[in-house]
């Protein structure tokens, strides 16, 4: 049985230790929770540098190990991440123009996104309770939009 602690920020107790935002007492138990989250910072970068390698040094084909969309195989439509781990890969080895082609959605939110690790990163290296960047809710119903927007369009033409 999962027990939620806050109802309203919803988030399990044990990502809550994880991150060192639940019961911090003393100073004491505070370092063991902010190393605990800096630890698991640096894993989650790491294996984001591990998958950039993996996807610069294996490039996606049709016959490689990267999962196909489902929405794509059952539906034969394409959703929104269709050609995303094509773009990322294109990016990656400097091609913008492909990358564009395969997923211009990605592409252009690729940067916003990566602020927001960044300053995620940055907040979990940094002693206190960690707090989620709040993106105003006007960019995320105008980010929704477009995505919507996108994959309309993008089925229309194909």
């Amino acid at each position: 049985m999962i027990r939620l602690l806050d109802p309203t920020i919803r988030v399990l107790r044990s990502f809550r230790v994880l991150c060192g935002t639940a019961g911090i007492q003393s100073h004491d138990s505070s370092a063991g929770y902010l190393t605990r989250r800096r630890i698991l910072a640096h894993a989650i970068l790491a294996a984001a540098l591990l998958f950039c390698a993996a996807l610069a040094i294996y490039p996606p084909t049709p016959t490689s190990l990267y999962p196909i969309c489902p929405i794509h195989q059952f539906l034969h439509i394409d959703c929104p991440g269709c050609g995303s781990t094509r773009a990322f890969s294109a990016l990656l080895h400097g091609h913008l123009r492909e990358a564009l082609r395969f997923n211009a959605l990605f592409v252009l939110l690729l940067p916003f996104a990566l602020i927001g690790a960044a300053e995620s990163y940055r907040r979990a290296l940094r002693p206190g309770p960690f707090r989620w960047p709040q993106p105003p809710a006007a960019a995320l119903y105008a980010t929704i939009a477009a995505t919507a927007v996108f994959t309309i369009v993008r089925n229309l033409t194909h």
